[in-house]
């Protein structure tokens, strides 16, 4: 069977690409790599030299076009510190913020972008923790004090589990 190698992008329906395209790339920091305003498409990455782009974002035609499905789209970040720099940022730029959690594997910010898609910003701790969970942090606490915390739950739930039997 063939298999995939990893996520490639996620694409976007825009109803206002301007104000999509100025959040991503000021405000996030991805790097617009490619755009065709005529036809009103952004191609954005974090990372340009590896992967040209991890977000497309859109023009709708029509508002029926526009993007309602999606959980959510979620980035990573190197440090748990870019996860608390981000979430400051978020804040003084008015935006929405849905919870502070960790997930034991991870410590995030979730957050609603202009066109209220859920955001998800991530920094991945190295335990192993059974999913799924979502206890709140307080992102101005210490980094130890976040880290002691996410490391818990290995004891208290255990490692994750791999795929399970579906149920009815």
């Amino acid at each position: 069977m063939p298999q995939i190698s990893r996520l490639g992008h996620v694409g976007l329906f825009c109803n206002d690409l301007m104000k999509m395209r100025r959040f991503y790339s000021e405000v996030m920091g991805l790097t617009i790599t490619d755009e065709d305003m005529e036809r009103g498409i952004v191609f954005l990455s974090a990372d340009p030299q590896a992967e040209h782009h991890k977000l497309a974002l859109a023009r709708t035609k029509d508002p029926s076009q526009k993007t309602t499905n999606v959980q959510q789209v979620s980035f990573k970040v190197k440090s748990l510190d870019d996860v608390r720099g981000f979430y400051h940022r978020l804040l003084q730029e008015g935006l929405r913020i849905d919870r502070t959690v960790t997930h034991g594997i991870a410590c995030s910010v979730y957050f609603y972008d202009p066109e209220d898609n859920r955001v998800e910003l991530y920094y991945t701790t190295p335990y192993n923790v059974r999913q799924p969970l979502g206890a709140p942090i307080d992102l101005d606490k210490p980094n130890e004090e976040l880290l002691d915390f996410a490391q818990s739950f290995e004891s208290s739930l255990g490692p994750s589990r791999g795929a399970q039997q579906p149920v009815g």
